[in-house]
């Protein structure tokens, strides 16, 4: 089982959390909530989180097809449910950006599998009750 450690390192809300590997990730609420900008907010990581799995998803299933990516990139963002405590992220917009000789339907049909069939975080957030929208670029390298 993953065992996560977490400890706080700088003022009131500023934590390290290690990995049972340890890598090491910091976390910190904002300023305006007594933080120190001193790392992610935690909402925000699951955003990356979803980013990062996704992003070995596609990258896994385009290299079985013998695509050539030279480059990968994704903007990811959201919006939270307004007024609510706990706020959720209701809308979630992501753009695939793919660098190389790639076909774009098999990049299309990867991000598909990926967010609908592999992607853990995203099924995670969809049963949250996110919407994840989503579309796919592919640019010549």
């Amino acid at each position: 089982m993953p065992k996560i450690e977490l400890s706080r390192v700088k003022g009131d809300f500023g934590f390290e959390a290690k990995d049972e590997n340890g890598h090491v990730v910091r976390m910190d609420s904002s300023p305006e909530s007594g933080g120190w900008d001193f790392g992610v907010r935690p909402m925000q990581m699951l955003l990356m989180g979803l980013a990062g799995c996704s992003a070995i998803d596609v990258i896994a299933i385009l290299k079985k097809q013998r695509q050539e990516i030279k480059n990968y990139k994704m903007i990811v963002n959201g919006e939270r449910e307004a007024g609510k405590e706990p706020s959720l992220w209701k809308d979630i917009n992501i753009e695939f950006h793919l660098y190389g000789n790639i076909d774009e339907n098999k990049a299309i049909k990867a991000a598909e599998l990926s967010l609908n069939k592999y992607c853990s975080v995203a099924a995670t957030l969809d049963k949250a009750g996110a919407q994840i929208k989503w579309r796919v670029f592919v640019h010549s390298a």
